[in-house]
């Protein structure tokens, strides 16, 4: 049984006003983390940024727009062309600012690749073994 997905997309980090620079996201997919998915990206062989994704937000998100944290999606559409806009609030700069980052990803792309995940695990068959992550928190306490 196929217990891991994984997509290699070329999306736009928004480089401020118009300017768009393209980079690489990783989304991969992995049954041991059924409610997550994990996003890299990356520019000339580097690792920009990995986020952890909640993938029932990514669905929403091609929908209409989803979350009020660090992590903020919502759809946007030029004509036929779709994607899935995400902004990424990252940590506090020295000035009080917080690091941004916005980067729109082709949502048919986005979709295939969610599609991929419930070949996996389901909706709303996700399981955590809650059992083990107890024994191990605990364990660690002593």
């Amino acid at each position: 049984m196929k217990s891991f997905v994984h997509k290699t997309l070329v999306v736009q980090l928004h480089a401020g006003g118009s300017d768009r620079c393209p980079v690489l996201a990783h989304l991969s997919y992995d049954v041991e983390d059924p409610f997550a998915v994990t996003a890299v990206f990356g520019h000339d062989g580097r690792v920009l940024a990995r986020w952890r994704l909640d993938r029932e937000m990514l669905f929403d998100g091609l929908t209409g727009p989803v979350g009020i944290g660090d992590v903020r999606l919502r759809p946007t559409a030029d004509g036929m062309w779709r994607e899935l806009r995400m902004e990424f609030l990252g940590d506090y700069r020295p000035d009080g600012g917080r690091h941004h980052a916005v980067v729109s990803a082709w949502a048919p792309a986005i979709a295939a690749f969610l599609r991929d995940t419930l070949q996996v695990v389901a909706r709303g068959q996700e399981r955590v073994a809650v059992d083990e992550l107890l024994e191990e928190i605990l364990s660690g306490a002593e």
